[in-house]
């Protein structure tokens, strides 16, 4: 019984300990999560490139915004040092990381905007010939309190 009553009593201050360490305000907040592509556009392509980026990826992005998987876009020219570097980099911002798991619905727009899939892989292969993804990563913003 004694032992019954130290454990008891031991539990209770680990949970008053944990209750503390919980109630510890973190000095941020985890934010948005942006998906950052790395662009290199072929050498004379960047006017046709950009069209494209104003045609169908736009109305691709503006329909994403507006059922509210995504937060924000944005397109950003770089200066490439080497042949081998990006000169554009592509970025789209959701809310969290459980944004992303949205595929389905992401899919849907897709479609709709672009057609079926066989038509979107013959717009990845256009895409192609006009740039190349020379790779991507995804960040957290941090945001202070």
């Amino acid at each position: 019984m004694r032992i019954m009553k130290m454990l008891l009593v031991g539990m209770a201050m680990f949970g008053m300990v944990a209750s503390a360490a919980a109630q510890e305000a973190k000095a941020y907040k985890e934010g948005p999560v942006t998906q950052i592509s790395y662009i290199r556009v072929k050498p004379g392509q960047m006017d046709a490139y950009m069209k494209y980026l104003g045609g169908d990826y736009k109305k691709l992005m503006e329909a994403n915004i507006k059922a509210g998987l995504v937060v924000r876009y944005g397109i950003y020219s770089m200066r490439a040092r080497t042949p081998n570097q990006p000169n554009l980099m592509l970025t789209v911002t959701t809310a969290n990381y459980a944004a992303l798991d949205k595929v389905d619905e992401r899919d849907a727009i897709s479609a709709k905007i672009m057609g079926n899939a066989e038509a979107r892989a013959k717009a990845a292969v256009a895409r192609d010939t006009m740039r190349e993804l020379i790779g991507s990563e995804l960040v957290q913003e941090m945001i202070l309190k």
